[in-house]
């Protein structure tokens, strides 16, 4: 029993890393799974202390699978996930840390999000008891629960309370566990008994002058530090999610508004199949919303939304005073359509059957994985029924928090403004503004199928001001909706465009049902849709009965109707060794601590080279050929900057090359000991940079001036001239880019190599 209280102190400390971590988590799942953990890798070190050293690592390693394999079936279960546990374990640990600094807070326990942390409780605890228990060295046994708490203090951050109760707890369990170890029976021995006088008093001397020094230091560091440290207090904490970029989609899910003329010239395309129950099924189906794009840069409509990777339950939020609720079930079977978004009834609450990540600023759902014919989820949503006689007096709210969706990009045609002012002068109260919009566009203005798509600012002076002989005043409903939205803003009203689909029933839902509305926020009410298309059959009146714009250069009638859209941008990032040995007395101590600590640091430095790959081909791989040019030249940067040669923002890009070649230069020279040296010679017999590595006959591009000046050229064409950028150019860019950073990396020193690869630098730097 007098052995008891140390182990158990070892498992206090890890549990309240569980205790600290499962503050961001939806349920206490978690918390209970590592500190099962913690028990089970004390227990196997104490069961086993007779044990040769060497036996234990295996023992508990196999004891760890086993603990693990039953936490990610329970966690599978928890959430419901489909699969067998083999095809979740092998998904888990692929995903895990990503998915573990993506994940929507609160976090569902799920395999891809308990993995990490069970495992890290599990090596914490054997190597906790290895060192305190075997090696007798109870003080340092205590390191490793102390890194583990606080890399979970670190990876909740700002998205929870300060756990000072757990800390507070933490240190006086580490404090009795320390006193109950140093407990002796009997008085201690007397150091200095058997001495002559002489020598004792020497020797006592020498104690109290060392007690008294190792005091000094120690009051000198707490009042060195104290104030360093108090001032953190009201500090917000540094939180690890921002480090790593959430899933991130492709244009046409990022602007599928541009897939309405494309779906309205096939209408009978089979997109999905639909079975509602719940509150809708007694009024006909509901509307099914794809996405929300809130962001218009006057060119094209975004929904600029961070996806988080959620489990089934999401976020509530409290729906609008006196709105009348109900619940929505809908059972979805994808068939058509494709791309990442996940079809859903506003506002969805529940979803099984698929693996999600949302945006709750949009209520955007998307599926990583992207979307499969025969894919069947279930939605549960609520869905609000705002107080209609609230409409004609509520206001619109304004400030910071809506400024989202009242900007006006520049550039709008002076038109368009005169017509948005008209409407508002005409009608005072925000909800007839809206009203008086969603008339105008509905008795001007015609619907044809095939309408060509655009909704930049030329398009939509084309289509409300064209000449209707030459294409103008007609539109699908992705002008009607972009138009309204328009003249929303410049009225005053905060707006946005909804794409979605309008179902006939329950049954197969095909592209003639996609429809795009737009949607004005009310104070007190909130998103309320309006309809500005024309009635069936009704004969549109000529927008110059009602309103005529003054002539300007060109005239908006001859304004032609650009269609083509514009690229996205940027970009973004994530996980290898760790050893632990065993051994009596110095070798547990330095296998064990030591080994604990040197696990927790190769760790770190193994997700840090995993980041920074992961954000290499996000850059290179990912995106239209326009935006991996655009990562090959940040590719290039950072390898400058990592050089110690950083480019400033005010460069132009052919300025940033003759940098690169007189860097890459002046290493050269400084490794082979020649000195400085100038800009490497530019070939004069025709060369290309064009090299032809040994093994495997490609032809690569090396690190010479003219592979620089070729990536510059190319992020010029990618900037000056979006779309024009092939495939081909882009991968180009990329072997030139490689090339450059390998050869500036392998002029370094070997530390220097090391400390390149692992650098934290390019995770963080801005763009």
């Amino acid at each position: 029993m007098r052995a008891a209280p140390v182990p158990a102190a070892l498992v206090v400390l890890v549990a309240l890393s569980g205790v600290v971590l499962g503050r961001v988590y939806a349920d206490p799942l978690l918390t209970r799974l590592m500190a099962g953990a913690a028990l089970g890798s004390v227990l196997v070190s104490v069961a086993t202390r007779r044990l040769p050293s060497w036996l234990v690592a295996p023992l508990s390693v196999a004891a760890l699978a086993g603990w693990t394999l039953l936490s990610l079936r329970l966690a599978a279960a928890h959430a419901a996930l489909p699969g067998g546990l083999g095809e979740v374990a092998a998904d888990a640990a692929r995903n895990a840390i990503p998915r573990l600094l993506t994940a929507m807070i609160p976090v569902e326990p799920a395999p891809d999000t308990v993995l990490v942390p069970v495992v890290a409780a599990w090596l914490a605890g054997l190597t906790a008891a290895e060192v305190a228990l075997r090696a007798g060295r109870v003080l340092l046994g205590y390191l490793p629960p102390a890194l583990l708490y606080a890399g979970a203090l670190y990876v909740v951050g700002p998205n929870a309370d300060p756990a000072i109760g757990p800390t507070v707890l933490f240190a006086a369990v580490a404090a009795a566990g320390l006193a109950t170890s140093g407990r002796r029976d009997g008085p201690a021995p007397d150091p200095v008994a058997g001495l002559n006088p002489a020598v004792r008093a020497a020797v006592r001397l020498r104690l109290v002058a060392a007690s008294a020094a190792g005091l000094a230091v120690v009051v000198a560091l707490a009042a060195l530090l104290a104030p360093v440290v108090a001032a953190q207090v009201d500090e917000r904490p540094v939180d690890p999610r921002r480090y790593v970029e959430p899933p991130r989609v492709e244009s046409l899910d990022e602007n599928p508004l541009i897939r309405i003329s494309g779906w309205a010239l096939n209408p009978d395309q089979r997109l999905l199949d639909v079975r509602t129950s719940g509150g809708a099924a007694g009024d006909g189906s509901p509307r099914i919303r794809l996405a929300v794009l809130s962001d218009y840069d006057g060119v094209t409509w975004r929904v600029g939304a961070t996806y988080r990777n959620a489990g089934r339950i999401l976020p509530a939020a409290e729906p609008a005073p006196g709105a009348a609720t109900d619940e929505v079930r809908q059972e979805i079977t994808v068939g058509d359509l494709t791309g990442r978004l996940l079809p859903a009834v506003p506002t969805p609450r529940e979803v099984t059957g698929a693996r999600v990540a949302y945006d709750p600023a949009t209520g955007t759902l998307i599926r990583p994985e992207g979307l499969a014919p025969g894919l069947r989820y279930e939605v549960s949503s609520v869905r609000e029924r705002p107080d209609a006689n609230l409409l004609p007096t509520a206001n619109v709210p304004a400030g910071d928090g809506v400024a989202r969706v009242l900007r006006v990009a520049d550039g709008a045609p002076e038109p368009v403004r005169r017509l948005a002012t008209q409407l508002a002068e005409s009608n005072g109260a925000p909800y007839a503004r809206a009203d008086a919009i969603a008339a105008f566009l509905a008795e001007h203005y015609r619907v044809t199928a095939d309408a060509p798509s655009g909704h930049a600012y030329p398009n939509l002076a084309f289509f409300l001001f064209g000449p209707r002989n030459g294409g103008g005043q007609r539109g699908t409903s992705e002008q009607f909706a972009a138009a309204f939205a328009v003249l929303g803003r410049l009225a005053g009203l905060p707006t946005r465009v909804v794409v979605g689909f309008e179902p006939k029933g329950d049954g197969p839902v095909r592209a003639a049902d996609a429809y795009a509305w737009p949607e004005v926020l009310f104070d007190g009410v909130g998103w309320v849709p309006f309809d500005p298309m024309p009635r069936p059959d009704s004969e549109p009146r000529p927008v110059e009965e009602d309103f005529r714009p003054q002539p300007e250069d060109p005239p908006p009638s001859e304004v032609p109707a650009p269609t083509e859209e514009p690229s996205a941008t940027p970009p973004a990032a994530a996980p290898a060794p760790g050893r632990n040995e065993g051994g009596l007395g110095t070798p547990v101590l330095v296998g064990g601590g030591v080994g604990g600590l040197l696990l927790v640091v190769g760790a770190v430095l193994a997700v840090l080279v995993a980041m920074r790959r992961r954000l290499t081909r996000s850059r290179l791989d990912a995106g239209d050929p326009g935006e991996r040019v655009a990562g090959a030249w940040r590719e290039l940067t950072d390898a400058l900057r990592l050089a110690g040669h950083p480019a400033g923002p005010d460069l132009a890009a052919a300025e940033v090359a003759e940098r690169a070649r007189r860097t890459l230069a002046e290493a050269r020279a400084a490794r082979s000991g020649e000195g400085a040296a100038g800009p490497t010679d530019r070939p004069g017999d025709g060369a290309t940079g064009l090299t032809d590595r040994a093994g495997d006959g490609a032809a690569a591009y090396g690190p010479d001036e003219a592979a620089v000046d070729e990536l510059a050229a190319l992020l010029n064409q990618a900037g000056f001239a979006p779309g024009s950028v092939t495939p081909e150019q882009a991968e180009r860019a990329a072997r030139l880019s490689a090339g450059f950073a390998d050869a500036l990396r392998s002029a370094r020193s070997r530390w220097g190599r090391l400390l390149w690869t692992v650098h934290p630098g390019p995770l963080r730097w801005r763009r």
